[in-house]
């Protein structure tokens, strides 16, 4: 192979992993509610809306410890605000919780009696 072929050879792959590494896009964090945190005194819904989320990102969840929880839960769960397992809510009662996004719909809700029908719930999609 002359010195001439391996250069632009050289030169090719070095093109395909820039372009392929450019691709690649780093996973976000998204604190719910941003200075607010995850509380009664946020709209989620407004909140969440005109943000993109991806497949990979992280939410925060940030609540007054022994007040709140988050938990991650399944549609049915979301529409009926309750929770099934009474461990995954005491899990998240720290005063922070994190979950990574699935590709899909994510469904999460204040697990404390009363929160979820009060407004703290989010449904958020992730590409």
């Amino acid at each position: 192979m002359g010195r001439g072929k391996s250069s632009a050879i050289l030169v090719s792959l070095g093109f395909t992993l820039l372009v392929c590494s450019a691709s690649v896009v780093a996973a976000e964090t998204h604190v719910v509610g941003d200075s607010k945190g995850w509380g009664f005194s946020v709209s989620y819904d407004s909140w969440s809306s005109g943000k993109t989320f991806a497949a990979g990102d992280t939410l925060v969840f940030n609540y007054q410890a022994g007040v709140h929880n988050a938990v991650s839960v399944s549609s049915s769960e979301y529409r009926s605000c309750k929770v099934r397992s009474a461990s995954d809510a005491a899990a998240t009662a720290s005063g922070t919780a994190r979950f990574d996004l699935k590709k899909g719909v994510n469904y999460f809700i204040c697990g404390v009696p009363g929160h979820c029908a009060a407004g703290m719930k989010i449904r958020v999609v992730a590409n």
